[in-house]
């Protein structure tokens, strides 16, 4: 048929408008992206607090130890003899260092944590956007998400171990949507590069795999319709053995085989159509499920396998086996129980937690949204692992983000599916964009000015005064000084030899000794629980400082140590400065 210009005219609009649309919704999409990476950007900033965490300080000095004498698996810091040291993220040690030593000391530092802290916002970004496909609920929600991460953004190897595990969420739904080489280049470096900055986490880069292999097992189970072919097997074995009966049957009793043949061939014929009006069902249900979905992404496979590959990876890096053992050592110690950030998650006393459990749960349970099996697996396993260890709650945080964030496109979706390109139009007008960067600039700036004005080094928290005064007047190089725990790496980064500090690894039995196999447990040094029967006046401290030959005590003004040495006659006190207190135990 010849078109008349007419209806060639009419054709080419219905094209040209076709053609138009999606680069209007591009335009759309890469204009609100820019203003939301721009305000993610700021808002990250001002989350970074200014005033450095213990662990900041020995990074610092054994990273300037590795890049002079190599890595020899000694401890260089302690006033003890012989414990063995296995530099567990000694890549990031000589990182941190190099910028202490020259890119501007404590600023550099501080500006590489805000680099960081960007990095880690953007990747959160991009991946809730990716996993939920709602930009401004993800724009939303990472605003969240870094808020809630605020105590945990700190100038420490998790940092750069959380955009790192970000990077591989993202880079597994890229996969498995595309399978492409170079999303599984990007999954195994990333696992080296955990083995070397932060060997401690190195098991969690394999949890982020799991929900994705669970869910493609069990759909794969489904698959397999055991329970029918169970049946079926039965059935057929009895046709088979009637069958065998009939043969050598006597005239008595083939009646009685033929009837029980044609009972089984009718039964299988039932099983048979059974199956295939289940199947069909079953189908349907895949295809509009009432809650859940399963999906069987045959490209998990494929997945399975770059996560095989990744388990070896955490042999290439120089600190032996410590990527494999390191987290099993620590879960045998008594630090777990000791430490803060190790103690198990009371959700009464984290209610930003609860909260977001709470709306999970009842968005999962009382909206009409579906929710896939590898979310439930996902957010399920973080909550317990929040729950068991306070440590966990950041990773929570961090991936339990999308899955929420999907839950609320899904609920959006639903009720009203222009919501959310009318919020993206107006935003990204003039008056929007101006009102939008307004509000995360005031924000921001409210975060950032109680901020601005701090010390890189809270004198409150550590001994700065004191530190001072010891290595002006006392030898301190050679004195065995008993220290706390929070500000032994202060003191060690300031060259004075300490007790105990925030490596709380290498003063256990489980690091410094070795394993009895008859007694089934580790054989070292203890110095940890010392540390802490002294802190705690659980044990009498003269006896155990006696047990180390203890020379010099420093503690808080306020501590119940100070309390019991301020009135023994045997302590002498040399400083005091009303937050600190140096003593020297006198010879008896």
């Amino acid at each position: 048929m010849k078109l008349t210009k007419k209806n060639k005219d009419s054709k080419n609009n219905t094209k040209a408008k076709k053609e138009n649309k999606p680069k209007d919704e591009r335009a759309l999409g890469i204009a609100f992206n820019i203003l939301a990476i721009f305000c993610i950007v700021v808002f990250c900033i001002s989350v970074v607090p200014k005033a450095f965490q213990n662990d900041t300080f020995y990074t610092i000095k054994i990273g300037q130890l590795i890049r002079q004498n190599g890595i020899d698996y000694k401890d260089h810091f302690s006033w003890h003899e012989n414990l063995p040291y296995m530099y567990p993220h000694w890549l990031y040690d000589i990182i941190m260092s190099l910028i202490f030593d020259f890119a501007g000391g404590y600023t550099g530092l501080y500006l590489s944590t805000i680099v960081l802290s960007v990095i880690l916002g953007v990747l959160l970004y991009f991946t809730n956007k990716k996993i939920s496909k709602n930009a401004v609920i993800s724009f939303i929600l990472t605003i969240g998400q870094m808020e809630l991460m605020r105590d945990y953004i700190a100038a420490r190897a998790q940092l750069v171990t959380f955009a790192l595990f970000v990077a591989t969420m993202l880079l597994i739904v890229k996969y498995l949507e595309k399978p492409k080489l170079r999303y599984a280049i990007g999954l195994v470096v990333i696992p080296i590069i955990i083995a070397n900055v932060h060997s401690a986490v190195f098991p969690f880069y394999f949890v982020l795999y799991l929900p994705f292999i669970a869910e493609y097992a069990i759909a794969a189970v489904l698959d397999w319709h055991l329970p029918h072919k169970v049946y079926q097997m039965w059935i057929t074995n009895r046709i088979k053995i009637t069958n065998n009966k009939l043969k050598k049957a006597k005239e008595g009793k083939i009646e009685k085989y033929q009837a029980d043949l044609q009972i089984f061939n009718r039964m299988l014929e039932k099983s048979n159509a059974t199956f295939e009006t289940s199947l069909i069902k079953q189908n349907d249900r895949r295809k509009k499920p009432y809650k859940i979905i399963i999906e069987k992404n045959n490209n998990v496979l494929k997945l399975f396998v770059i996560m095989i590959i990744c388990l070896f990876t955490g042999l290439l890096t120089p600190i032996k086996d410590m990527p494999y053992t390191y987290t099993y050592k620590i879960m045998q110690g008594n630090t777990t129980e000791s430490i803060s950030e190790h103690l198990p998650l009371t959700l009464i006393n984290n209610i930003p937690i609860l909260t977001i459990i709470s709306i999970t749960l009842a968005l999962a349970m009382f909206s009409k949204i579906k929710i896939k099996l590898r979310d439930i697996f996902l957010f399920g396993g973080l909550t317990l692992l929040a729950l068991m260890t306070r440590r966990q709650v950041s990773m929570l945080i961090l991936f339990g983000g999308p899955v929420i964030c999907t839950m609320l496109a899904n609920l959006i979706e639903m009720y009203d599916k222009n919501g959310t390109e009318d919020f993206m139009k107006y935003t990204t007008s003039v008056l929007g964009e101006t009102l939008t960067i307004l509000l995360v600039f005031i924000i921001s700036f409210s975060m950032y000015k109680k901020n601005v004005n701090s010390n890189y080094i809270n004198s409150n928290t550590y001994p700065v005064d004191a530190t001072s005064w010891i290595k002006e007047n006392l030898d301190y190089k050679n004195i065995k000084l008993f220290n706390d725990y929070n500000y032994g790496s202060y003191l060690l980064l300031n060259d004075i030899p300490v007790f105990v500090d925030s490596r709380c690894d290498l003063y256990t039995p489980e690091f410094n000794g070795t394993y009895n196999k008859e007694k089934k447990k580790y054989e070292g040094k203890d110095i940890f629980s010392d540390y802490l029967n002294v802190s705690n006046i659980s044990t009498w401290y003269d006896t155990k400082f006696e047990e180390y030959g203890v020379t010099h005590v420093i503690c808080k003004d306020n501590s119940k140590l100070k309390m019991l040495i301020s009135k023994d006659e045997n302590y002498k006190e040399l400083y005091n400065d009303s937050k600190f207190v140096v003593y020297e135990r006198l010879e008896k």
